[in-house]
């Protein structure tokens, strides 16, 4: 199947680089057969010219009195300097039909250019839509394949566990054991419905949903005591730096919530070893609120930073990966902050160790008391309204 794609891509590569060579080739043919037709027609021009100094000079040695009529008659002819009465071309007329000959020339040389660049600029729009699709088709199998492993591995475990546990009488710290095992896998099947499920939800919305006035650092603390359990199981030791001034923001939090279950999930799944150390810090930047998220783990080569958060998008091989999920968290992060009027960026974590993952949101001039923090009003310079 591999080789036959293999086939089929360099097959669009040929057929590509026939038409391109086709198209220069027959420009360039255009641009000689044209520039051969402006010389042979100046060549003709010449040739008739002299041919009528031939017979204005017969002419004139029949009747020397014919001058007049034999210039009004040939108003592309002079009399020449001399003596004796003699016609000749006129050297302007020359220069005017050299100076037609090079603007013709000139214009359909521009001509076959334009021409040429944009059926190149067609064809290499045309390359980069399939090159995109085919990136999306594989990105798509690579999805079916992590969300069949996704749910397949924690299904398996849980009947392995589920039929120990019937099979087998358990010392009552094994059966806690299992059961924290069943609770993570259930975890696991959780997180990847929610994740499939948002980005359909997302994706069908029609509009942007309604955000509310709120201050990040309590909707945030909120947060975290839900998630942090989930994030330790699983190694996470979280340490949040909030903010010691209020950082009013327009918000929805359930937008809210997936991004930063997400990214602390994401901090979590890529750091190595059982201590996994992740940073959750909230501070002003001028008219801008921003959260951070550093971990200590692998990092991100610098090549993937602007691909990771597209859909479906994973590094690796989904044979050979080892970090579960399904391509999809970092597009929910970046799709949820987008919907709060905000944007996310990916740098290399502080120190270069690691990775930053940013959140930025536009910070309120005020937050109303009828907020959903419950506090009261925070004015422009952090006072109480």
């Amino acid at each position: 199947m591999s080789r036959r794609r293999l086939d089929r891509h360099d097959a669009t590569r040929i057929a590509f680089a026939i038409i391109v060579v086709f198209v220069i080739a027959q420009v360039t043919w255009w641009i000689v057969f044209q520039q051969r037709t402006v010389h042979e027609a100046a060549a003709a021009t010449e040739a008739a010219w002299e041919r009528d100094v031939a017979t204005a000079a017969d002419l004139l040695a029949q009747d020397p009195t014919a001058l007049p009529v034999l210039l009004a008659r040939y108003p592309h002819l002079r009399l020449a300097d001399g003596a004796t009465p003699r016609l000749e071309v006129d050297p302007a007329v020359r220069r005017n039909l050299a100076e037609r000959g090079r603007a013709s020339r000139t214009m359909l040389s521009f001509e076959a250019a334009f021409f040429a660049l944009v059926i190149l600029m067609l064809l290499f729009f045309i390359a980069s839509s399939l090159r995109t699709e085919r990136e999306l088709k594989r990105r798509q199998q690579n999805f079916l394949g992590a969300v069949t492993h996704e749910f397949k591995t924690p299904i398996s475990t849980l009947r392995l566990l589920v039929q120990t546990v019937r099979l087998r009488a358990l010392t009552p710290e094994k059966q806690q054991d299992y059961l924290r095992r069943m609770e993570a896998e259930v975890d696991r099947l959780e997180r990847t419905s929610e994740q499939v499920l948002s980005t359909a939800r997302l994706e069908q919305a029609t509009e942007p949903p309604p955000l509310t006035a709120a201050e990040l650092n309590h909707v945030v603390q909120g947060l975290v005591g839900r998630l942090r359990p989930g994030l330790e199981v699983r190694g996470g030791q979280l340490e949040v730096r909030y903010s010691p001034e209020p950082l009013p923001v327009s918000l929805d939090a359930e937008a809210l919530g997936l991004v930063l279950s997400n990214l602390l999930d994401n901090a979590v799944k890529y750091s190595p070893g059982e201590r996994k150390p992740v940073t959750l810090t909230l501070e002003r930047q001028g008219d801008l609120v921003v959260l951070h998220v550093d971990d200590e783990g692998v990092g991100l080569p610098s090549e993937e930073r602007e691909r990771v958060f597209d859909r479906f998008y994973r590094t690796g091989d989904e044979m050979t990966r080892e970090a579960p999920g399904v391509g999809l968290g970092l597009h929910l992060v970046k799709t949820g902050t987008e919907a709060m009027r905000g944007w996310v960026r990916v740098a290399d974590g502080p120190g270069g160790l690691g990775t930053r993952f940013t959140v930025v949101l536009p910070r309120r001039v005020t937050v109303g008391a009828a907020a959903d923090d419950g506090h009261a009003g925070v004015a422009a310079d952090g006072s109480a309204a």
